[in-house]
């Protein structure tokens, strides 16, 4: 009942946070540093509350750690969000993002020094070929830009590199952190819910070198639409209704994932993460009319497969068909 629960978290609670994203950053593509702020902000209050219990609740896992961690997981989360200010359309900044299997398996073979079967390595290869091909057909869009210049199309080309490059560059941090959080967790055990305080309530006076940014979005978002809520009987301005719905729903987001880390396999956690960015994809496409080629498509697909390839989910259902098939 647990793991339902929670598979209704991730598909609920993630797949609207991209949705508010994306109504967030259609009219403000430079808010990346608001939005980050407000998340971090409402979850490291809500961790001290009901986690830390304003610090009277002991660490398990050593302070020193957590900075180390926490250095990552900012610079992770502020770059992600920064490079939608680059000319990065949201699907391509998701189906980047699920290139996360190239970086830790890279990492992997560098740092911990694993070796993985012709399996994965294929299913890497797949993942790898379907972010080109978006890429490389998104880049064809770009250079193609309808501008007033050509400099001027050169310029929206090179600040769309800019923001591949930082993708990239989030991506491997990312699985960096990834194989840290790996060896802290072997040494201390798991403590999912302390880590997602202190990576949230750490980082938060890191905010001050963004603070005219943050506080410059903010006036922009007074300035926005105001909208009724009927059920309050009161009226803000329509950003910031989507930036407190857009936080809201990242909570609901991460506690899922969390909940299903604990209830499932990381088979099973691959599988709905998977699942929730394919529908994110899809609904960012359809409702919002991105631009998506046939190409496009066939680069997606390509991904998918070499994520779902990766986590053998072929493999176990077909186990599951050959299991049936005996009992019948």
């Amino acid at each position: 009942m647990h793991a339902v629960f929670a598979v209704g978290l991730v598909f609920l609670g993630c797949t609207s946070n991209v949705v508010f994203l994306e109504l967030l950053v259609r009219d403000f593509p430079g808010c990346g540093n608001l939005v980050t702020f407000g998340q971090f902000l409402f979850i490291a209050l809500e961790g001290l509350i009901f986690q830390a219990h304003f610090f009277t609740k002991p660490r398990a896992i050593p302070l020193r750690n957590y900075f180390i961690m926490v250095t990552m997981f900012f610079i992770v989360s502020v770059v992600n969000n920064y490079a939608l200010n680059f000319n990065i359309p949201m699907p391509l900044h998701m189906i980047f993002r699920s290139g996360s299997l190239i970086a830790s398996m890279v990492l992997g073979i560098i740092v911990l020094k694993k070796r993985y079967t012709v399996a994965k390595y294929i299913s890497v290869a797949l993942v790898s070929l379907g972010i080109f091909i978006c890429t490389f057909m998104s880049a064809k869009q770009v250079s193609s830009h309808k501008s007033a210049s050509a400099e001027e199309s050169y310029y929206v080309l090179i600040q769309w590199l800019i923001g591949i490059l930082m993708l990239t560059f989030a991506l491997f941090m990312s699985a960096r952190m990834g194989l840290f959080q790996e060896t802290l967790y072997k040494q201390y055990g798991k403590h999912s819910t302390e880590a997602l305080f202190y990576n949230h309530f750490l980082p938060l006076p890191a905010f001050l070198l963004f603070a005219s940014d943050i506080y410059n979005h903010g006036v922009l978002f007074n300035q926005s639409e105001q909208m009724e809520i009927a059920l309050l009987g009161i009226t803000i301005p329509i950003m910031w209704f989507y930036l407190i719905l857009n936080v809201l729903t990242q909570y609901v987001c991460i506690r899922g994932v969390f909940i299903l880390t604990t209830e499932c396999t990381s088979l099973t956690v691959t599988l709905v993460v998977t699942l929730r960015k394919f529908i994110s994809l899809i609904f960012s496409i359809v409702y919002f009319k991105n631009p998506f080629t046939f190409w496009h498509w066939i680069g997606t697909v390509v991904v998918f497969i070499g994520t779902l390839t990766y986590a053998e989910v072929w493999k176990t259902f077909k186990l599951l068909f050959d299991s049936k098939r005996k009992e019948q």
